[in-house]
């Protein structure tokens, strides 16, 4: 046996303690590593090269920037609100993320998941309220404060803020409700780390993630159709939103308005056309075409001089306020109401954030804190939610575009954010007549990549059957129950599948490969020879409590011997032969001497006299798995049997140490574990 080092133990109090003291410590270099890790941008901003990242950062900023405009304008649609909050957001998200984060090139902002996951919560909680959902009930009066007036809509809400009453109308709540679940989400964040939860995301796959997106891809599709062919139906709330809406549509579909329609079949082919030949000729484009604003500018211009309103009756976005409301510190029992909520809005979040920063910072090799990650989307939610802001996160199609743009520091995300001030500042009242139907062709175009993920499902069948379930089951968790279910869907299905994986591992009987000293699966490889008089059995996975059953079963059953049974046989063998002895005669029962008895106690289906146990797969044992060993060495050495252990790693060894399987002073350990199967059955054969 090769000797074990000795470890030192470690006195985890005094450990605790000292580190402890450290953090308490306040010295002027460690505030001020702290103020520079907290701020990021105070470590790289000095050392900007502006002759070499100018140029870059410029044109990426001003494409983003030209790109996040009508995206802004359009995600209001999913979040239930105006969109004047989606440019508060845009602006805000830009400024934080280029003080705060990790990554040089992520694009934080708005995102359609996220705007989605806020519109089911602002939804709901209106309808709670008493609130009409009809897009079309009367506009307030847009200046966000909770002095609207009480004819916003055909009810009004009661809030006791400070010990006084006030009447608040639809769009106020609306945004109140988003800026009580942004703070809330991005305290989540911020604790989450603090305490380094950050190993949540470890539970996220790429399966279910990818489910994710996909299922509520569909739902944003669905919940887009209203829009393009400008009919008039209620919003569906609650589980199996999509169902009802697509039922909804056909009973109304006779309503829908030519006009709306023509104009959305128009821009979705512009749209796509657009897409494909830039994806196409991407290699020949210096910068993506900025075609969403362009069909934003003519669907304008020909909804405003056409009076497509007027005269056909096509619903448009209305007025959009200029400048920025005062900021308001969001409503404590309203964050009461949504804190459940805001759980899974937090971890989607920022999920998407870290996993594109860790995407990129791999392919331009340097490194993101994914722990600063969580504190630069958490206050990313945190501070804009006192401006009249909703949640945000890292885009994907905006951070390829922002990459593909020559992006080189998150200076690029300011000069995105001065965009969308200008638009906030003087633009914003020039898109009144913009059609949502335009907008919604924005929106289902912008879904391509999610969409087409339905193409990958084959490959993905063919590279594993397992997490192809796993993504079916979560995108259809997401889609036709809630995408808040859907996730928890799709988290929980990965677990169990993991845990069945485990229960039920594969097993295998070992052969010899000839002229050599290694051994593999006799059922997977051809031309292995078999060794005499020894069994030996692998386990691939993990030995404890849900397994054990399954690891005896197929031990027995491969082996072809069950050692209980055996026993029992032989028990009840020796009683009938002692009773057959009391009544006299020199023959058995079988008519053998009393000399052949022993041999009739050796079944004849055994044919080995040791059985190794390859643990080579076996991780861990936990107390069922150390007894389910002892359990077998017991049993086998009944009937002569020998039980070798090999190749286990170190823990494990520990673990049967611990459990007393070696004896109190593990004399015979050198003839029970061996650290190759080789070692092992050489040792079997050298056994009388």
């Amino acid at each position: 046996l090769m000797e074990r080092k000795t470890h030192v133990k470690i006195n985890r109090k005094q450990v605790m303690l000292a580190k402890l003291r450290k953090s308490c410590s306040c010295t002027p270099k460690k505030l001020k590593n702290f103020v520079m890790d907290f701020l990021p941008v105070l470590r790289w901003l000095p050392k900007y090269q502006c002759k070499e990242y100018i140029w870059g950062d410029v044109m990426s900023g001003l494409v983003i920037g030209i790109i996040l405009v009508p995206q802004a304008i359009a995600y209001s649609l999913l979040a239930g609100l105006k969109p004047i909050y989606s440019l508060y957001t845009s602006f805000f998200a830009n400024i934080i993320y280029f003080l705060m984060g990790t990554s040089r090139h992520v694009s934080v902002g708005i995102f359609s998941l996220i705007s989605l996951m806020v519109g089911q919560v602002v939804d709901r909680e209106l309808l709670l309220a008493g609130f009409d959902l009809n897009d079309d009930a009367p506009p307030a009066l847009g200046d966000g404060s909770l002095q609207n007036d009480s004819q916003s809509n055909t009810t009004a809400f009661n809030l006791t803020i400070a010990g006084m009453n006030a009447e608040c109308g639809k769009e106020c709540y609306a945004i109140g409700i988003a800026t009580a679940l942004t703070f809330v989400a991005g305290v989540y964040q911020v604790l989450m780390g603090i305490f380094r939860l950050g190993f949540v995301s470890m539970y996220l796959s790429e399966s279910v993630l990818d489910g994710f997106a996909t299922g509520a891809s569909l739902t944003i599709l669905t919940a887009q159709v209203k829009y393009l062919i400008g009919i008039k139906i209620p919003r569906s709330q609650g589980h199996g939103m999509l169902v009802i809406t697509w039922i909804n549509i056909f009973r109304n579909i006779s309503q829908a308005n030519l006009c709306d329609v023509i104009t959305s079949a128009i821009c979705i082919v512009v749209l796509v056309t657009a897409k494909e030949l830039g994806d196409r000729y991407k290699h020949k484009l210096k910068f993506p075409l900025p075609t969403e604003l362009l069909v934003i500018v003519v669907a304008t211009l020909v909804s405003h001089y056409g009076k497509l309103n007027e005269v056909y009756a096509s619903s448009v976005s209305g007025a959009i306020p200029t400048g920025f409301i005062p900021p308001k510190v969001p409503h404590f029992n309203l964050m009461l109401r949504v804190a459940v909520d805001a759980l899974p809005l937090a971890i989607v979040s920022f999920v998407f954030t870290v996993s594109l920063s860790e995407m990129c910072a791999k392919k331009y090799a340097y490194t993101i804190r994914a722990n600063q990650e969580m504190f630069a989307v958490g206050f990313c939610n945190i501070i804009p939610s006192f401006f009249h802001s909703f949640a945000t996160s890292a885009a994907l199609a905006k951070t390829l575009v922002k990459t593909s743009t020559g992006c080189q520091t998150q200076v690029s995300g300011v000069i995105s954010a001065m965009v969308v001030l200008l638009v906030l500042l003087f633009l914003a009242p020039l898109f009144y007549s913009l059609q949502k139907c335009v907008l919604a062709c924005i929106i289902i175009v912008s879904l391509r990549g999610a969409l087409r993920k339905f193409r990958d499902v084959p490959a993905r069948y063919h590279v594993n059957k397992v997490d192809t379930l796993v993504w079916v089951v979560t995108m259809l968790a997401s889609a036709l129950i809630s995408t808040e279910i859907g996730l928890l869907v799709g988290i929980v299905f990965s677990v169990l599948c993991i845990i069945v994986r485990t229960q039920r591992p594969r097993t295998a009987l070992l052969g010899q490969i000839q002229d050599t000293n290694f051994y593999e699966d006799d059922l997977e490889y051809e031309n292995l020879s078999s060794v005499p008089k020894v069994k030996i059995f692998r386990f691939e996975a993990p030995l404890y409590y849900a397994n054990r059953n399954y690891f005896l079963k197929s031990l027995y059953r491969l082996t072809n011997l069950d050692p209980n049974l055996e026993a029992a046989r032989r028990k009840k063998y020796e009683k009938k032969e002692k009773q057959h002895l009391k009544k006299g005669g020199d023959t058995t029962a079988n008519g053998l001497g009393i000399g052949e008895t022993t041999l009739q106690l050796v079944p004849k289906q055994i044919d080995f006299q040791a059985l190794v146990v390859d643990c080579s797969s076996i991780s861990f044992l936990d107390t069922t798995g150390v007894n389910t060993l002892k359990e077998i060495l017991k049993d086998y050495k009944d009937l002569n049997i020998s039980v070798l252990l090999a190749c286990c790693n170190p823990s494990v060894i520990d673990s049967l140490k611990r459990g007393g399987y070696f004896g109190k002073d593990f004399g015979s350990m050198q003839e029970m574990l061996f650290y190759s199967i080789h070692n092992a059955v050489r040792f079997a054969k050298d056994q009388k």
